[in-house]
């Protein structure tokens, strides 16, 4: 098929978003939403109540907060955009989660209280480091396909 060959029918069908809330993006989304509230909500009340005392622990759990909530509304809008978006993020709160996980290790003493990521999301039954992957494995399965070159 050349490019004269299409239909507008089939251009219209590429142009499509894929939607990347249905089967197991589903299961994400309610996930990713779920840690959106949680870290979100232990971010707020430890920054108002306590933010002196680990100022570093709570700045990083209201960004894990902002993380998932992103990748909750690019799961929920769809498209090649937002799947590329959520994919970007995903790789990003995986990195996180590996470093802070990392340095609550090392060096626990740099954390006066735990985030969202320290010992890689130990305190929320490892899913936090669980969860990018799965993302992942999801939105590069979710991509676009390519018309067909032939």
């Amino acid at each position: 098929m050349t490019d004269t060959d299409r239909t507008p029918a089939a251009d219209s069908a590429e142009k499509q978003p894929f939607d990347l809330g249905t089967g197991p993006g589903r299961v994400l989304v309610w996930f990713y939403g779920v840690f959106t509230v949680a870290a979100a909500s232990r971010s707020i009340v430890q920054m108002v109540l306590d933010f002196d005392k680990a100022p570093l622990a709570y700045t990083l759990s209201a960004v894990a907060a902002l993380v998932y909530g992103f990748i909750t509304y690019s799961l929920v809008r769809g498209g090649e955009t937002a799947r590329r978006s959520a994919l970007a993020c995903c790789a990003a709160e995986l990195l996180g989660v590996l470093v802070v996980g990392t340095w609550t290790v090392v060096e626990p003493s740099a954390f006066a209280d735990a985030t969202v990521w320290s010992d890689f999301g130990m305190g929320y039954l490892f899913i936090p480091v669980i969860l990018p992957i799965t993302g992942m494995m999801w939105l590069r399965r979710a991509r676009t396909p390519l018309a067909d070159p032939a």
